[in-house]
């Protein structure tokens, strides 16, 4: 590497570094490289909407939506030597709403971006260029619906067949090599979803938060991440002024008027809203008092299980989807995660316990229910995690470095664990020294002196 190319690479990081924040650009630590993440800029009201064909049997398999922002295209790059002399920075364009075929395009315009700079750096204008210029060169226009891989096969629009075209006017068909430094990073057009909204919501939280705003109440100017907004009306007034409001409210029973203070305003706060405010006893009363209300007027309602939404949801009889009308997210009512049809609900390692418990305790009717929900399999793994459990806790030990269970059988008591070799006291669960670990054994002071063998002697004796 010679010095110019050194000191332009190293000039060229230090330059990014100071233009980006970490969120768009992360230097690597042990080569000269990095991964930026460029978030594309979009035009007012820039809607998406995603048509699940293979969906047949879902109630409502299309979603759309208008957001602000849409999650990033990631480039991930490394200097070669000769960089910038001689050759281009060796990279790879991913992305979870452009397909491989549109970023196999973009790819092809950096390469070309690359020869018309050919001697200088260039990542800068990579990044410009996508950032500003990805939706014209790719003719993505608003209502976009993207594609995704699926089970192996790329999927198209009939009408979008020769992929893209860029200013030149050249086409990337699908029967054409696909560039292998493009990669789609998404699995489900599901998935591609909640990434979609989440994103979206949480940009709109950054900015939001960096902006100053007056308090409608206290008329005080202050910063956006100490005020909240009422999501309908977009109402905003300082955290401080909000949470005497809603502690009020909550302690004179009033959980259903936690409404925007602007009058006749109709606009409620959400149960995300009150539980940031409020304290945990507070909010616990809240809880309580909304869903005994709730259920005495409407006991087929759920909310929308999505942190950012909450929006109240009609449950269909005899179904176990839900789906918001608000953000079009569709959930199971019974788990409260992405509708998975007839599959059972999954359940966490941490729920296991409570699961085998209430399956124990239930009538035949109960558990019938619940081996329909979770499923047989789940059910059994459940119980007989739980005799796993209770056989270790009175037939084996955890070594005192690790944790890792360990039964004896016979031998002395100094033991080594089988997964991390510590040495240990099988009688004291003490850790023995690595250079004496007779030592124990054989100091006066120590609880285990002329103890290597005792169970062992304790046993003979019993035989004899």
């Amino acid at each position: 590497m010679s010095s110019e190319d050194k000191e332009a690479q190293e000039d060229e990081l230090l330059a990014l570094a100071s233009i980006y924040d970490e969120d768009e650009f992360k230097r690597a630590q042990s080569v000269q490289g990095g991964e930026t993440r460029i978030s594309v800029d979009l035009p007012p009201n820039f809607t998406v909407c995603v048509n699940d064909h293979l969906a047949e049997n879902l109630q409502n398999s299309k979603f759309q939506c208008t957001v602000s922002f849409l999650p990033p295209i990631v480039l991930n790059f490394e200097f070669p030597a000769n960089y910038p002399s001689a050759s281009p920075p060796v990279f790879t364009l991913s992305s979870k709403w452009l397909s491989r075929a549109q970023l196999s395009v973009l790819c092809k315009r950096l390469d070309n971006l690359w020869e018309e700079n050919r001697g200088s750096v260039v990542l800068f204008a990579w990044m410009q260029f996508l950032k500003e210029e990805t939706l014209a060169y790719l003719n993505i226009s608003s209502p976009y619906e993207p594609k995704i891989r699926e089970q192996g096969k790329e999927h198209y629009r009939l009408d979008e067949e020769a992929a893209c075209a860029g200013e030149s006017g050249a086409t990337a068909a699908p029967e054409e090599v696909l560039d292998t430094r493009a990669v789609q990073d998404i699995e489900s057009l599901s998935s591609l979803i909640r990434e979609i909204l989440d994103f979206d919501q949480a940009q709109k939280e950054k900015c939001f938060n960096s902006k100053m705003y007056m308090c409608n109440i206290c008329f005080s100017e202050k910063l956006g991440s100490e005020c909240m907004y009422f999501i309908n009306c977009r109402h905003i007034y300082c955290k401080s002024c909000l949470k005497d409001y809603f502690e009020i409210q909550i302690k004179d029973g009033q959980v259903h008027c936690l409404n925007c203070p602007e009058p006749e305003c109709p606009s409620v706060a959400t149960p995300g809203q009150v539980k940031e405010l409020v304290d945990e006893e507070l909010f616990a009363r809240y809880d309580r008092l909304l869903l005994q209300s709730s259920l005495d007027l409407m006991a087929d309602v759920v909310n929308c299980p999505r942190p950012c939404c909450q929006t109240p949801v009609m449950q269909e009889p005899s179904c176990t989807m839900g789906i918001c009308s608000r953000c079009n997210y569709a959930f199971c009512t019974l788990c409260k995660m992405t509708y998975h049809g007839v599959s059972p609900c999954k359940v966490t390692a941490e729920k296991l316990i409570d699961l085998n418990r209430e399956y124990l305790e239930a009538d035949e009717v109960t558990k019938q229910f619940l081996e329909k929900r979770y499923g047989k399999g789940v059910i059994r793994k459940a119980l007989e995690e739980m005799e796993s459990t209770e056989w270790l806790a009175k037939n084996s030990k955890s070594c005192p470095h690790c944790g890792t269970p360990i039964q004896k059988f016979d031998g002395c008591n100094k033991m080594t664990c089988t997964a991390c070799r510590q040495y240990f006291c099988w009688l004291c669960m003490r850790p023995l020294s690595r250079a004496s670990p007779y030592m124990h054994f054989n100091d006066a002071a120590s609880p285990c002196f002329d103890r290597l063998f005792y169970a062992m002697q304790n046993d003979t004796d019993e035989d004899d």
